[in-house]
């Protein structure tokens, strides 16, 4: 033992790769259908780790891989952070606004009434309100007091082990109050309401498991007979006789000839038309009023799939069925909606945001002119803009030193980590004016957030791994009801505010509550005791508030309580 411990003190970098391999081990491991989750199962297995030997952790290697993280949280929920507060989704924000601000004041009630130290009172908050990037704010307003060193080192120990003790109910209680307690309240079936939700916004629910070789969208061939009701009509006068399925005529085939799809070409008996439309409208509707035939040549059409990032003024918060009979939509079909790195269910009745990802399926050219009417194509990419990443992380680090408000007798700075935040939301942002500005692939992304956070917290464990033991003895029980009090109170004033101030839908309401706070499983919960996803359009706007207020409650809670 004595071996194992001089490894893990003199290789700490070695040591952290390790917490984060069993923390991601521990975070994979779901006890009926709950996980403690890669982020929170790196800080168990640092602390874990820390009972073995006193790691040295550098605190500049923190600071690094925590403003990666801030800058890649930022830069994802960017192009909707300001688009919530415009459209709206403006509900769910002022849901998101009051559930955060509840949560911080309780915390701090609680904080004073167990008279916890700084570094307690933000483990409390982070854990309670499951925020764990709060702890990263917290450790810097605690490096930031007049205290002597091993005192801040103390308090930053604190963070983690309080996180640890209420971070468990704090989840499951987001969980749980959210898809069983909040329903019962309200006094609503969850799947009921999600399928009047569905119906209202015209979405149709696909069936599982559908197999990959199923197309949505498909081009197929028909003859047209004598008695056919469109023959001598005009190709447009004979798309419009069936409004409500969208099927376009792309070309036909005339005798030898094939000619392409022009308004003015007159439908005659024995032409063989390529219509285009989603599968299962070509089937039950065209399929037994047409005969359909073989013609590789004819269907030989040029077919693009691309990704369209939305920045057009004129379609944003208009819904699809209203963009559908645009002019240039003819022949596109809308294959994914992804806003904030969630899928949107689609139905007619669904609007389309500033910042959302759209996925477009027709013919090359029509996808390339629509492309232009809405945004900018998102092509993949490999390079990241190094130049626009550093110079945005250093200066809104700057702004967070310079900038500070006050509360109550004391100013509190913005921290170098909120300004980096505040810097990636302004990037991402700006990537829905300027699509090439700033460009940064997902993957990379994807790794300063997931790598950068469960280092950093794995960090944060084995600092406090040595004292873990001792200062539970020292908080008490008192923490984990403390907690417990912080994690549902703001979800029974969210929950009573959205329903009687903001009449807002029961499943958008619920949906809310989880992304007020930033709890995903919540709402994977939600969508699977409802048997929906629609419970995403609730969530959507208010995760990103969550994610800017709870992150910013660190440094607010630990000024506080010092003071």
């Amino acid at each position: 033992m004595v071996w194992v411990e001089q490894f893990l003190v003199k290789y700490p970098e070695l040591v952290v790769f390790l917490a984060i391999s069993i923390g991601y081990l521990i975070g994979g491991v779901k006890v009926g259908g709950f996980s403690l989750g890669p982020v929170t199962g790196s800080l168990f297995a640092g602390i874990l780790i820390g009972q073995f030997a006193d790691v040295p952790i550098a605190a500049m290697a923190k600071s690094f891989l925590f403003l990666l993280f801030l800058f890649g949280i930022g830069y994802s929920v960017g192009p909707q952070f300001l688009q919530a507060l415009k459209r709206d989704g403006l509900k769910p924000v002022l849901l998101a606004i009051v559930v955060c601000v509840t949560g911080l004041l309780v915390a701090i009630v609680v904080a004073k009434a167990l008279d916890l130290d700084p570094g307690f009172a933000a483990g409390l908050l982070s854990g309670s309100l499951t925020e764990s990037p709060a702890m990263g704010t917290a450790s810097e307003a605690i490096n930031a007091l007049p205290l002597p060193e091993v005192d801040r080192l103390r308090l930053v120990a604190h963070i983690a082990v309080a996180d640890a003790v209420c971070y468990i109910f704090g989840a499951l209680g987001v969980i749980l109050f959210c898809s069983v307690a909040g329903p019962r309240l309200l006094g609503i079936d969850l799947a009921a309401e999600a399928l009047k939700l569905e119906r209202e916004l015209g979405i149709t629910r696909t069936a599982a498991g559908v197999a990959s070789a199923w197309h949505r969208f498909e081009l197929r061939a028909y003859r047209i007979a004598e008695s056919a009701p469109i023959v001598g009509m005009s190709m447009r006068a004979a798309e419009t006789t069936l409004p409500e399925h969208r099927l376009f005529i792309q070309r036909l085939r005339r005798g030898g000839l094939i000619l392409e799809a022009a308004p003015e070409v007159v439908m005659a008996p024995g032409d063989v038309v390529a219509v285009s439309g989603t599968r299962e409208t070509l089937v039950r509707v065209l399929g037994p009023r047409a005969e359909e035939v073989e013609d590789r040549e004819l269907l030989d059409i040029p077919v693009s799939v691309a990704d369209v990032l939305v920045t057009s003024r004129d379609i944003r918060g208009r819904s699809i069925e209203e963009v559908a009979k645009l002019g240039w939509a003819h022949s596109l079909y809308l294959r994914q909606i992804t806003r904030g790195g969630n899928d949107i269910p689609i139905g007619p009745g669904v609007a389309v945001e500033r910042g959302d990802v759209v996925r477009l399926v027709g013919p090359e050219a029509v996808v390339s002119h629509a492309a232009k009417q809405i945004g900018a194509i998102v092509a993949p990419t490999t390079a990241t803009d190094f130049f626009v990443l550093g110079l945005a992380i250093f200066l809104g680090g700057l702004v967070g030193v310079v900038v500070a408000f006050p509360v109550g007798d004391i100013r509190i700075s913005l921290s170098t980590s909120v300004g980096t935040l505040l810097a990636g939301l302004l990037v991402g942002h700006l990537r829905t004016r300027f699509p090439l500005f700033g460009r940064i692939p997902d993957a990379a992304v994807s790794l300063m957030t997931a790598l950068g956070l469960a280092a950093f917290v794995a960090m944060i464990g084995l600092h406090a791994g040595p004292v873990f033991v001792s200062a539970v003895s020292e908080a008490g029980i008192g923490l984990l009801f403390g907690g417990m009090a912080v994690t549902i109170l703001p979800m029974i004033v969210g929950l009573y505010f959205g329903h009687y101030v903001l009449r807002m839908n029961p499943i958008l309401l619920l949906g809310g509550l989880t992304g007020a706070q930033t709890m995903t499983a919540g709402m994977a919960a939600i969508q699977d005791r409802s048997g929906s996803t629609v419970a995403v359009l609730g969530y959507t706007p208010a995760v990103p508030i969550g994610h800017i207020l709870l992150t910013t409650w660190g440094t607010i809670i630990v000024n506080v309580v010092a003071g």
